[in-house]
This record gives structure tokens, C-alpha cells and sequence, in this order.
């Protein structure tokens, strides 16, 4: 069966860029009902601070270590089968939920969820340099990155919602249920792509990726990075709930806000360095002060705990996600840059492993910093200057960023010259 779409222009890749957006928002969609669901949760099943926390850890090292085999394993048995078989793993898991009534079982549902979810982010890199050219891969990842956004602000405004009208078990088996239909599409559709030997399986060669200074730059920007993202993620509701006294009821707008601005972000993420190059920037020139750009942006962070008005903060983290989300896109575009389509989820996947796995300091620390009274403080002034020292070590690795076409990534790695 040819499928819904079969390739007719290159109008017709679009499609796939759609795909990935659905499917990266429902990934923040299931991990995202928990921290918004947690004033109930932690009611009805006494909860202490710490016991969140221990589920956010656990959540985050399934998710890390399940991304050092989710790349490789992308690119081992191909896009379109490894990324069916992540979402609808993520699916079953998240719905899982539904049926958790002791902490261990919520801390069995949120290690499988977490290890699935992996797959997103190695499969949204692996299809915009499968699918696009180097022009449009850029708008294709800042659209693409946009997603986290878009569910992160989806939830907000309708988990609540639902839980209060049909039981909180319900909000986590219709996301679930969303994403066992996006499976059926995906198998429905036929793109051609433009990396051919990128959609096949290949044989890749770990542990030369794993040893490039090229993953090791990209690592490091992803922990510095991630930490900031992954902290907003769990904790952003907590923080609206302790600096203004906001009920689960009314924290819906002001973090839906946060995460409009980070979608606005994502977006600007793909544009600006895209523009430059069409100005005749170099890519090194253009990505790297497109990165410098956001992580000054970062650094008003410090001030959120002095103002008065939700919204004022929600404006002020608003402009961190916004910035956090730019700094990403081009991350990603840079690993998109210097690695072939082929092996590029492995590179991702290993850089991602590492940013979910020491996002767990970020996560313990805060809820350390609760416990001692010393509020949200430290966190925000880590996040301040994360940006600046991910550029630092960037730059430091690959001095200059010199993308190499599909034609002349030999043997599936390039070296920055």
C-alpha cells in the first residue's frame, strides 16, 4: 500500500515534519500531567516533596540511560519502525497511570514512560536530516522543536480540567489513547526522502561517536542546557504555587505563557541562523552568534523571585524557555550539521543521555533547597549562566563548524575543522 501521501514534491516532506510535532507533543504532554496533577496526587496518596522528586529522578535516569541505546537503535532498525514502536511504548506506559495506586507503582509507570520517551528526541533530529536539505533542515528542527512547547502549554490549560470533570485517571488515558492513533498514521504514510541511506538499517560505529570531541561538545551544551529545562519542567508549577499562592486551579495561564514565549523560542531558533546563512554568514559564524544571543537572554532569571505579579514572572521565565528553546534548535541543528543522517542518532542520543542524566542534579538540588529554606534562588541564578558556558565549551571543541554533505560523511563521522 503506498500509504495516505506518497511523495509528490518536496511540499510533500511537510508531512513528516507534522508527524514529529504531534508525536514530541505528546511526549511533554505524558510527562508534564504528573507535575500538574501533584497537589491531588500527593493528597490522596501522601506524597512528601522528596518523594516527587525521587519519581522526577527516576524518570529522568531511565530516560538517560535508555538514550544510549535509543540512537543507536534508530538508526540500527530505521526511523519509521524504531519511532512507531517508542510512542506507542510511551503510550501504554503513560496510560499505565491510570492504574497506579501505591508510590512504587507510579515509580514503575514513570521508569517506563521515561525510558520510551527517549526515542523523541534521537527520532526528531533523525528525521529532519533524513527528510530535509541542509537549507530547510534548520526551519524544520525550529519548527520541530516548538512541540515541547506547544504540549507543555496544552497540558496546563486542559489536565486540569479534565481531571476535575472525569477523575485524574482520565487525563492520563486520553494523552495515552492520542498517541496509540498517532502509531496508525504514522504506518499510513509514505515520504521520500532525501538522505537515502539514512531510512535503511546501518551499522554504525558507536564507539567512534562516542569518543569525538565533536559529541563531547555537544554533550556538555546539553547537560548545561537540559539542567534549565528539565528544572522548569517538574518544578515551574511549585514555583508559582509558593512565590504567589496559586491553587492548581488558576497556575494553568501564567505556565501556559512561560511556554507560549519557549515556542516563540524554538521557532526563532531555526529562522535566525537560517537567515543569517542566506545573508552569507558562514554556519560557524551564524549559529555560534545566534547562541551567543540567547544565553544573554537567559540572564535576567535572577530577578524572578523580586517581583510581585505572576505574570511579571511568568514574562521573565517566559524569556528563559524562549532562550533556552533557541539555544537548543541550534544545538540540534549543529549536530545535524557536523553528522551524517545515518549515524546521527547515535550522536544525539549520547548527548541526550547525558543531559537527562545530570538534569537529575538540578532536580535533587532543588528539592534540597526547599528542605534548607533556601527557596528557588540558587536554581535560578545555575540557570543564569548555563548558556554562556555551553557556548564557551562549544566553541572550544569545534573552533569552527564546517558542515560536511551527505556525499562526503564517509564513514558516518566528520571532524570540525
Amino acid at each position: 500500500m503506498a500509504g495516505f501521501w506518497a511523495a509528490r514534491g518536496g511540499g510533500a516532506r511537510w508531512v513528516i515534519v507534522a508527524m514529529v510535532f504531534v508525536a514530541i507533543m505528546l511526549n511533554y504532554v505524558d510527562r508534564q500531567i504528573l507535575a500538574l496533577l501533584k497537589p491531588t496526587l500527593e493528597a490522596q496518596f501522601e506524597w512528601s516533596d522528596q518523594d516527587y522528586a525521587n519519581m522526577g529522578t527516576a524518570f529522568q535516569v531511565a530516560t538517560a540511560f535508555a538514550f544510549l541505546g535509543t540512537g543507536w537503535f534508530l538508526d540500527r532498525v530505521g526511523l519509521r519502525i524504531g519511532f512507531a514502536l517508542g510512542v506507542l511504548v510511551w503510550s501504554l506506559a503513560g496510560m499505565a497511570h491510570a492504574f497506579a495506586t501505591t508510590v512504587p507503582a507510579f515509580f514503575a509507570a514513570r521508569i517506563l514512560l521515561g525510558a520510551a520517551e527517549s526515542v523523541g528526541t534521537p527520532a526528531a533530529v533523525k528525521s529532519a536530516a533524513t527528510y530535509f536539505n541542509h537549507k530547510d533542515r534548520q526551519i524544520a528542527l525550529g519548527i520541530g522543536n516548538t512541540a515541547p512547547n506547544i504540549g507543555a502549554i496544552i497540558t496546563p490549560l486542559f489536565i486540569p480540567a479534565i481531571a476535575v470533570a472525569y477523575g485524574w485517571q482520565a487525563a492520563f488515558l486520553i494523552a495515552g489513547g492520542l498517541g496509540v492513533l498517532w502509531v496508525i498514521v504514522w504506518f499510513a504514510i509514505r515520504i521520500k526522502p532525501v538522505a537515502l541511506d539514512a531510512v535503511a538499517p546501518v551499522r554504525v560505529p558507536w564507539l567512534k561517536v562516542l569518543r569525538s570531541r565533536e559529541t563531547a561538545a555537544i554533550a556538555i551544551a546539553k547537560i548545561l542546557s537540559d539542567q534549565v529545562w528539565f528544572f522548569m519542567l517538574l518544578w515551574l508549577p511549585d514555583l508559582f504555587h509558593r512565590l504567589f499562592g496559586m491553587k492548581q486551579g488558576t497556575l494553568g495561564l501564567p505556565v501556559a505563557l512561560v511556554y507560549v514565549l519557549a515556542a516563540c523560542g524554538a521557532l526563532t531558533g531555526g529562522y535566525i541562523p537560517s537567515k543569517l546563512m542566506g545573508m552569507g554568514w558562514s554556519v560557524n559564524r551564524a549559529r555560534k552568534t545566534a547562541m551567543l544571543g540567547y544565553a544573554v537572554l537567559v540572564l535576567p532569571v535572577v530577578f524572578v523571585q523580586s517581583v510581585g505579579s505572576p505574570w511579571t514572572a511568568a514574562l521573565l521565565l517566559g524569556l528563559v524557555l524562549f532562550a533556552h528553546q533557541g539555544f537548543s534548535t541550534n544545538v540540534f541543528g549543529l549536530t545535524t550539521d557536523i553528522t551524517p543522517a545515518r549515524s546521527v542518532g547515535s550522536r544525539i542520543g549520547i548527548a541526550a543521555f547525558c543531559g537527562n542524566l545530570c538534569s537529575i542534579g538540578m532536580i535533587q538540588f532543588q528539592a534540597y533547597a526547599l528542605s534548607h529554606g533556601w527557596g528557588y534562588g540558587p536554581a535560578l541564578a545555575i540557570c543564569a549562566g548555563s548558556y554562556l558556558v555551553a557556548l564557551g565549551v562549544i566553541h572550544l571543541l569545534i573552533p569552527v563548524i564546517v558542515p560536511v554533505e551527505e556525499s562526503e560523511r564517509g564513514d558516518g563521522l566528520v571532524a570540525a575543522h
